[in-house]
């Protein structure tokens, strides 16, 4: 398993939020966590990446207890990260904002990026850069356009170019179609589907379009009020009474 959680609680002064949850996390999987508003899904996935420290359990990544590990040391050892809210620098334009990512990675891992006096990036990185945008969508045309004047959705999509440029072995989205479009959650569910493809990541989501984590999930958790009700294959989780009855509704039914 390249993530296993056990015995997961976390409270907020006297609100307990997560109740001893448990999960594995296979190599190359897409492992979805589902659940009403309140299920402490954004929670579990603070405890996971290191944003907070649980109040019991252990959190390990490929063997090793990184339970005590802030966040910056679990991004080293190759977790990748995306939020409810784009986190991108609005300011900068959007192929600077992938190249920051790329020398961060390339100085972590003591490699040069190039004289401290140049202004523009190393020819290699700035190669990288761009196949990242083109990749995902982005035109020639508005890699140097300043990145907070995109529409929410391309935010959206930035974050997750700057997100891919540190190469994580794990990847965390936390509701990556939030606040999207129909368009724009379709155009990222075809990305999503091409990073399965194409690469070897391991991917950790929540979300609340019922469509896309069908079409996405290999594995499927719902939480509800802290508690894991249901963990397996996403069609027998689907049709779990417990499930319906308290998220899906009853008689809900998925093409």
């Amino acid at each position: 398993m390249i993530l296993d959680a056990q015995g997961i609680e976390m409270s907020y002064g006297a609100l307990k939020v997560l109740h001893g949850v448990s999960l594995q996390v296979a190599e190359k999987q897409t492992f979805a966590i589902i659940g009403p508003n309140g299920a402490g899904k954004t929670t579990l996935f603070k405890v996971l990446t290191g944003e907070r420290l649980p109040s019991a359990g252990t959190v390990t990544f490929r063997g090793e207890d990184v339970t005590k590990a802030p966040a910056y040391q679990r991004a080293r050892k190759g977790f990748g990260r995306t939020f409810q809210v784009s986190r991108i620098f609005g300011e900068l334009d959007l192929k600077t904002n992938v190249v920051i990512s790329i020398e961060t990675r390339l100085r972590a891992g003591g490699k040069s990026v190039g004289p401290w006096w140049k202004w523009t990036p190393a020819a290699e990185v700035g190669r990288e850069a761009e196949e990242i945008l083109e990749r995902f969508g982005f035109a020639r045309s508005r890699w140097e356009d300043e990145a907070q004047y995109l529409s929410h959705g391309d935010r959206k999509r930035l974050e997750f170019c700057v997100t891919l440029a540190t190469r994580p072995e794990i990847l965390m989205l936390d509701e990556p179609t939030a606040g999207m479009s129909r368009s724009d959650r379709r155009e990222m569910t075809q990305l999503l589907t091409r990073l399965k493809a194409d690469t070897d990541v391991t991917i950790v989501m929540t979300e609340h379009d019922m469509d896309i984590i069908f079409e996405l999930a290999d594995r499927l958790m719902v939480l509800n009020y802290g508690e894991v009700i249901a963990n397996g294959d996403p069609a027998a989780v689907r049709d779990d009474p417990t499930v319906k009855r308290v998220y899906l509704g009853q008689g809900h039914q998925h093409a």
